[in-house]
């Protein structure tokens, strides 16, 4: 929501297509809106420094993770929510329903959240991931972690050490629920079994 109000501005300042951030554990609907309106998506790191040094790179105009942290070009790349707030507002108050309905637009896909397992091996443990996939039609990125992504379109995941907690961490979004269930639930026995 705020992405697009942020790319709505830019262009409305001449701005030909805007550039926005957004880490790897963002909902894919984050780049397809972006790009949908006119906007240039730029995957990252998790975490703050990173967000911002791809920022300044970019010259992006806004940035998002999916913890809820939301870094505005305008703002020196600095982090407010304050700012996302207020888009949110004014977003709100530019239609007549209630803000769930506003937000349902913005979330075609289901989410698992992030689950953390606390376990010694996370080496191992991805490494048993990447075994039991390998012959699943997915691709690997290794960005942050490991993202293995289905080539049908069907579902991704992550799996990546905390860079603060002593947890391996496990994201899952699929189109539909069974397969987010189904693909978090294998996950998970390879992660703790």
């Amino acid at each position: 929501m705020v992405a697009r109000r942020e790319i709505a501005r830019a262009q409305g300042l001449g701005e030909a297509t805007p550039t926005v951030i957004h880490n790897l554990l963002t909902s894919r609907a984050v780049p397809e809106l972006v790009e949908s309106h006119g906007g240039r998506a730029v995957r990252t790191r998790v975490g703050h420094s990173f967000i911002k040094a791809v920022m300044a790179a970019e010259g992006a105009i806004f940035g998002g993770e999916h913890s809820a942290h939301f870094y505005f070009r305008d703002f020196w790349n600095a982090d407010t929510g304050m700012l996302a707030a207020m888009h949110v507002l004014a977003a709100l108050g530019e239609q007549d329903g209630p803000l769930s309905e506003l937000g349902r637009e913005y979330e075609p896909y289901l989410s698992s959240g992030e689950i953390n397992s606390e376990i010694e091996d996370k080496a191992g443990a991805v490494e048993r991931v990447r075994h039991d996939f390998h012959t699943e039609d997915v691709e690997v990125d290794y960005l942050d972690g490991s993202t293995f992504i289905a080539t049908d379109g069907s579902y991704w995941f992550n799996l990546r050490p905390s860079n603060t907690e002593p947890f391996l961490r496990l994201n899952v979004e699929a189109t539909d629920l069974p397969t987010m269930e189904r693909v978090r639930d294998r996950v998970l026995a390879l992660v703790r079994g």
